[in-house]
């Protein structure tokens, strides 16, 4: 059941803003969603203005001097395939999740630009390791956030367009149904953290994240922010979002874990005085991994867009030397291949014919 909204409840009877108040949810404010930690301070316009500074003065390698390998894709068993649980890293935060006969899509972002227009702002520095009008029929894809380069209205509206696209449910955090709506999707739900929905045997579970949203000047915290637990029959994933370090991490594996996968953010981390309270390091991301009890991860939010300071090519790196400083062996965090598909049930090899 949902949680109570204030506006619902305010529109009820002139004193109805009193009981909103009293069951206003923590991270709901009074003027937009906010993060739990008592700590968390909203990054200034003079932050940004110092990072900017600082970065004119790093000599940070030209995107067009990254040269990531694609895997050798095989989309024709992706579209057949119902029995095996695969996952398929398609590029920064955006994975083909294959589970209980489904085909989940994370945070779609296929365009060129993760920007509002496509002739400005960060661009690809290596195309989809799957081709939008390759993938399989998708079931349900899930939205972190409304930042462009986890909600990109281009990819939206291909999917949308897709043969069976009306039939594709997208679930969103709380405030961004309209948006959805605004281009033409109207099979979306919206929920806050904790809540829960169905499609069918899969069930999903928004979940807590350290983050922030604003897709113009006047819409900061205005929809929220969230994880996504995924759950068939036999298997359970945890997709992070993007997300600063917090306990929140133990609290969902200790509500919602163990999982058999996590897709967990590795990348977007430098410098750590701007970014540290909403993007994970690649050792945070080591500590994720355990603190949400899962089997196996995934390293996703990285190699695709430059939109930080760390190389690239930094965060597998580091990934490894996390993990050896921590006992976490190799099979436990993968790197996968922009494109690359595993299989979920036998991780040690690609599927056949990849």
């Amino acid at each position: 059941m949902k949680i109570g909204h204030a506006a619902v409840l305010c529109a009820l009877a002139a004193g109805a803003c009193l009981a909103a108040d009293a069951v206003r949810p923590p991270h709901h404010g009074p003027d937009g969603f906010r993060n739990l930690d008592p700590d968390y301070k909203q990054k200034t316009g003079e932050d940004v203005r110092r990072w900017r500074r600082e970065r004119a003065d790093k000599n940070l390698p030209e995107p067009d001097s990254y040269r990531f390998e694609l895997a050798d894709n095989d989309p024709a068993f992706l579209h057949v395939n119902r029995t095996q649980p695969t996952a398929t890293w398609i590029g920064h935060a955006t994975v083909l999740l294959q589970a209980g006969g489904f085909n989940v899509l994370t945070d779609p972002e296929f365009s060129d630009r993760s920007s509002p227009v496509q002739w400005a702002g960060p661009k690809r520095v290596v195309p989809p390791g799957i081709a939008i009008e390759d993938l399989p029929p998708i079931d349900l894809v899930v939205i972190s956030h409304s930042h462009y380069d986890h909600l990109d209205a281009g990819s939206i509206r291909a999917l949308r367009r897709r043969p069976g696209g009306e039939r594709t449910l997208f679930a969103v955090p709380l405030g961004l149904a309209a948006w959805f709506r605004g281009i033409g999707v109207d099979n979306v739900r919206e929920l806050d953290w904790w809540e829960s929905t169905s499609l069918g045997t899969l069930s999903l579970t928004a979940v807590p994240a350290q983050h922030w949203s604003q897709r113009t000047l006047w819409d900061r915290n205005q929809t929220l922010w969230a994880g996504w637990v995924l759950a068939v029959p036999g298997f359970r994933a945890y997709f992070a979002g993007d997300s600063g370090y917090s306990p929140l991490f133990r609290e969902i594996g200790a509500t919602l874990g163990p999982f058999d996968l996590a897709l967990i953010p590795i990348g977007a981390y430098e410098p750590r005085w701007f970014m540290q309270a909403n993007h994970v390091s690649p050792e945070e991301a080591v500590f994720v991994h355990r603190d949400v009890r899962a089997r196996r991860s995934i390293g996703i939010h990285w190699g695709t867009f430059v939109l930080s300071d760390e190389r690239l090519t930094d965060p597998p790196a580091q990934l490894a030397e996390a993990m050896q400083a921590h006992g976490v062996p190799p099979e436990e965090f993968l790197i996968l291949k922009h494109g690359e598909t595993r299989v979920l049930d036998a991780m040690a090899t690609d599927v056949p014919g990849a």
